[in-house]
């Protein structure tokens, strides 16, 4: 005869058997999500009064371009105009050949972004996957010149544009900017996080090292190209001091340089140099919008390995 014995902790017949624990997890008190929620409350909190305070500038400059000169520097500020002005973005363009020098500043930017994603790219793939004596001291000491500042050697480099006849020209810029360490140094770190199996593969189906950058490397580097062409693109389009020492000539130069006509000795129109600001700062954030993702992406690999 088969006895059952039934313990008194035992659950009931058809009943799952309870975790250890459990009743403790069920009576916790749910503090710890009320604390995840404030956290997570008081951190957008923070990132909006951030964003606010690094658009507040903005703000201003874009309320600025459609006062009156008077009205510009008024204090307390005047958030809300009394007049508008709008007009002044129809009399930029005549009194300053607005158009001109926002051609001469796309100009540079497309070519010099063209020819640093370019050669940026090349030299990186050279650092990255192309083995020779000396790769890695060749490189650190390339990298080495981002830490040296443009004005140590901005005299010599005026000196040799001047001997060779380039001041007072496009070439001048497009030369001098055509190569850049960053660049170099951002593709290459995003080139190691390639595998190098790939590589391999292709040297043995036969294929050249100038096949493998263009036909393998590249097509899988969209983020990382994006990313500098949009960086090259924006110092290009903002840079000040180069055209200002190596263009002379009034249709040779950019709109940075163009919204000097607006300073005079005695005064200055501030409200068309705000308006001025606003049109170009319009063609970068047009790029912004259409490359964000591309950008962040190709910042977030290039640093997975160093």
């Amino acid at each position: 005869m088969n006895t059952t014995v039934v313990r008194k902790d035992s659950p009931p017949a058809g009943t799952a058997p309870r975790l250890p624990g459990a009743d403790d997890q069920a009576n916790r008190p749910r503090g710890g999500g009320i604390r995840r929620v404030a956290g997570r409350a008081a951190l957008y909190t923070s990132l909006v009064v951030l964003a606010a305070v690094i658009l507040l500038p903005f703000a201003w400059m874009l309320i600025s371009s459609v006062k009156a000169d008077s009205d510009v520097f008024t204090v307390p500020i005047e958030w809300i105009p009394t007049s508008y002005h709008w007009d002044n973005f129809v009399d930029i363009w005549t009194d300053i050949p607005l158009a001109t020098y926002l051609g001469n500043s796309l100009f540079l930017s497309v070519v010099i972004t063209f020819l640093q994603v370019l050669t940026g790219s090349f030299a990186a793939y050279g650092f990255a996957k192309v083995r020779f004596p000396g790769r890695d001291v060749l490189f650190m000491g390339y990298i080495a010149t981002i830490a040296v500042p443009w004005q140590a050697y901005m005299i010599p480099q005026y000196i040799i544009m001047q001997e060779v006849g380039l001041v007072n020209s496009h070439w001048s810029l497009i030369l001098l900017q055509a190569f850049g360490a960053f660049g170099v140094f951002l593709m290459r770190q995003f080139y190691l996080t390639i595998p190098e199996e790939m590589s391999e593969a292709a040297r043995l189906d036969g294929l050249s090292e100038y096949g493998i950058w263009a036909r393998i490397i590249l097509p899988l580097s969209k983020p990382a190209l994006a990313s500098l062409a949009l960086l090259t693109f924006v110092n290009t389009w903002n840079d000040y001091m180069g055209p200002f020492i190596y263009l002379t000539d009034n249709n040779l130069w950019t709109v940075q340089l163009g919204l000097r006509s607006f300073v005079g000795q005695y005064d200055a129109q501030y409200a068309m140099i705000m308006t001025g600001s606003v049109l170009s700062v319009l063609p970068i954030l047009v790029i912004f919008l259409f490359g964000q993702r591309y950008f962040v992406r190709g910042i977030a690999t290039s640093g997975m390995k160093g």
